[in-house]
């Protein structure tokens, strides 16, 4: 595989054929925000929030850096007014369902979010699907999905394959941004498995 040099933030940057522009950048030690980014996972896209401006072959776009790939003479910027702005109103956005989520608000202070823009939403979960993924694709469980769609779309475990499965291994926990993980997982267990081994551990 070949290796190709780019521009990220005035740094150059050498990286392999292949790597998209966020790893090429932590491979560099440049930041670029992510929520629903996993190494581990396949790229998904959703938070939006390692959005960067990337200039090749003389056309400059907005993309995201997870699933942007690299290529020779490439510049990207990864702070801009624009991205900034872009930012800070997907955080208010976010913050409108978890307003209380630790990363959130330490992002939402960096770019000058507002928690209280827009109205709030009854739901924690901010769809990065960490969850949902690291069940399917690591640990080939499939004990949690999304039920609904659109603004009401919500993760769900499925009680069954859960309480068999879920109370050993939890994995998934250390990776949801917000507390919706933990308390669909409660839930799930109180109305259906009130008795251990569903329960919180």
């Amino acid at each position: 595989m070949g290796v190709v040099t780019l521009t990220i933030d005035n740094k150059e940057v050498k990286a392999e054929e292949g790597m998209t522009v966020l790893e090429a950048a932590q491979s560099a030690g440049i930041y670029i925000p992510t929520l629903c980014h996993h190494e581990k996972l396949e790229t998904y896209t959703a938070c939006r929030i390692c959005m960067v401006e990337v200039e090749s072959r003389g056309r400059v776009r907005l993309d995201t850096a997870c699933s942007h790939p690299v290529a020779n003479d490439m510049v990207v910027k990864t702070r801009s007014e624009k991205i900034n702005k872009i930012r800070k109103t997907l955080l208010e956005l976010m913050l409108a369902h978890a307003p209380d989520s630790a990363i959130l608000q330490e992002m939402a202070e960096e770019y000058g979010a507002d928690k209280g823009r827009f109205e709030k939403e009854s739901s924690f979960c901010i769809h990065c699907a960490l969850c949902v993924r690291y069940c399917a694709e690591v640990k080939k469980k499939n004990a949690i999905g999304f039920v609904n769609s659109g603004t009401k779309r919500e993760i769900s475990f499925v009680p069954e394959i859960a309480s068999q499965e879920c109370w050993k291994c939890k994995e998934c926990f250390p990776l949801c941004p917000t507390e919706a993980l933990q308390a669909a997982y409660v839930l799930a267990g109180a109305l259906t498995f009130p008795v251990a081994p569903f329960e919180l551990r």
